[in-house]
């Protein structure tokens, strides 16, 4: 018996054979030239391109009607990258070149991964596997290769791959698979969504387990403690199947209480929320209890383009999140952008270290055209539900100050224009660096509520970049100097009668949940599946 441990993206436990999918890998020479005419190569493109165009279209209506309806959505977006007009154009300029028509779909759809996979956050590496999953299916397409799917399996199969594409995962014989491990992945991989959305154990990150097993081999999935065991013993074996008979018990305990309110037994109700990164994360959110939105990311209206969104594209993106909530608060982050993610249109200067650099509220109080468009979007928005603005990475008072001038403006704007909105709209920051922290006190003066960002905060108390492996020991979000932070802005905001949430990861962890009750935070925002054991845990504190 050998054992892994990995990244557990989806509780519960599988018992099961491995099914080890290795699809063909298609190589090409990057520097392969023809004399085909560019007439013929842009015929093909155009052939290719419906090709998988009405695939998309054919797996997005499949997945509508069933219980994925939520993660149909990741193929409509990809549809929208096989029509992306400036990656039609950098093809057409490869073509004209004289690259072949391989060569030229191969480098952009490359190139444009390349540029998510450098992003900070997490959500948005994640994305990068779906250009390079429409690329894919385009070059399979282009060598009359067939695409490889996971639709049919042997019974209790459970998937062992390097990684599973939005195209693998949208193919998988739902009777017949147990469980995902793979290699690569993380949390906010398309491999933890689905296997959120069908209710199965998922762990990723695992390295080399493809290496380590063969076809048929026995498997262990524990999606909670992230630990896989091949070919494990008997006695390992019955004490797994103990565990998922408690689990599966446990499961339905949870969905008795999901959508109760959370109560501990000393009387204080503990807001819990959701945080999403799209409109299409609302219903999961709903569907598992969520009582608002403490954090809704905006930035995915701004990717994957050559130019800002309009006012009206934003005003819908959040007219129809609050539609969906009903009147339970959505909290609407502000732009939270800067020099590390590569955005062509916004010109951002080369920053020696973009972390502390003119990001988030700095760029939108540099870029003010930005800024109040995005306001006046969020402001016309709040006329369809509870809302809420959040200015993210506040550093002195002044910032806030400078933010609710505009703010004020375009107030003045909207109603000049005659424009509905809520005139008495709540105004927050997000507590991620220590100075914030530190002077918590003093800023309540100016917002109506904190949200203290647990990731940032504790990136920047211990001066250590979160996402380099070499400094995770200084990863310590429970360590007595972040909690000191946290109780320092929590006493501030109830001093002067306003509210703290927290919306960093911290939020949703079983060993900190108590912690940040018990040093009087009002609201925690989490990632949708950790909503139902959060309520249970506050009710039990």
């Amino acid at each position: 018996m050998e054992k892994l441990k990995g990244v557990g993206v989806s509780k519960g436990i599988a018992i099961g054979e491995v099914f080890l999918y290795l699809p063909e890998e298609i190589k090409v020479d990057i520097n392969e030239r023809d004399n085909i005419p560019v007439s013929d190569k842009k015929k093909k493109l155009e052939i290719t391109k419906d090709k998988s165009r009405k695939e998309l279209q054919s797996i997005y209506e499949k997945m509508k009607s069933g219980k994925t309806e939520k993660e149909a959505g990741i193929f409509e977006a990809q549809a929208l990258f096989v029509d992306d007009p400036i990656l039609d154009e950098r093809i057409m300029e490869l073509i004209k070149q004289g690259f072949t028509l391989i060569v030229a779909v191969k480098k952009v759809f490359g190139e444009a991964a390349e540029e998510m996979e450098q992003m900070e956050n997490e959500y948005f590496k994640q994305r990068a596997k779906d250009i390079r999953d429409v690329s894919n299916r385009l070059l399979r397409h282009i060598l009359n290769k067939p695409i490889p799917d996971l639709s049919s399996l042997p019974s209790s199969s459970i998937i062992v791959a390097k990684d599973l594409t939005p195209s693998d995962t949208a193919s998988i014989d739902r009777d017949n698979v147990l469980g995902f491990v793979t290699d690569m992945g993380g949390i906010t991989s398309h491999t933890a969504i689905l296997a959120e959305a069908l209710g199965i154990p998922a762990i990723v990150g695992l390295k080399d387990i493809t290496e380590r097993v063969k076809q048929g081999d026995s498997l262990i999935v524990d999606g909670e403690t992230g630990k896989v065991f091949i070919n494990p013993n008997e006695n390992t074996i019955d004490l797994f199947k103990h565990k998922k008979k408690a689990l599966e018990a446990e499961k339905r305990e949870l969905e008795k209480v999901k959508f109760n309110e959370a109560i501990t037994k000393g009387g204080k109700r503990i807001e819990v929320a959701a945080n999403i990164g799209s409109p299409k994360d609302a219903d999961v959110s709903l569907r598992s209890g969520a009582e608002g939105v403490g954090l809704f990311r905006t930035e995915f209206l701004f990717l994957n383009r050559n130019t800002p969104p309009t006012e009206d594209e934003q005003f819908k993106a959040y007219k129809e999140v609050l539609e969906k909530f009903n009147g339970k608060p959505v909290i609407i982050r502000t732009l939270d952008i800067g020099g590390d993610k590569q955005i062509p249109y916004l010109n951002l200067e080369h920053e020696i270290n973009p972390f502390l650099g003119v990001r988030a509220i700095r760029l939108c109080l540099t870029r003010k055209d930005l800024f109040k468009t995005q306001l006046r979007a969020i402001l016309r928005a709040s006329n369809y539900g509870k809302t809420r603005i959040m200015y993210p990475m506040i550093a002195v008072k002044e910032e806030i100050v400078e933010a609710n001038n505009v703010l004020k403006e375009v107030k003045n704007e909207l109603e000049k224009e005659k424009l509905p909105f809520d005139s008495n709209i709540e105004v927050g920051i997000m507590v991620e660096i220590p100075s914030a922290a530190l002077n918590a006190e003093a800023l309540a003066d100016y917002v109506d509520f904190f949200s203290i960002g647990t990731n940032d905060l504790t990136q920047y108390t211990f001066a250590a970049d979160r996402t380099n492996d070499n400094l995770s020991y200084l990863y310590q979000p429970l360590n007595p100097a972040l909690l000191k932070l946290i109780k320092m802005t929590v006493d501030a905001s109830h001093e002067k009668g306003k509210w703290t949430g927290v919306c960093g990861e911290l939020a949703g962890d079983p060993e900190a949940i108590p912690i940040l009750v018990n040093l009087g935070v009002d609201e925690l925002s989490m990632s949708p599946q950790k909503i139902p054991y959060a309520k249970k845990i506050i009710m039990e504190i």
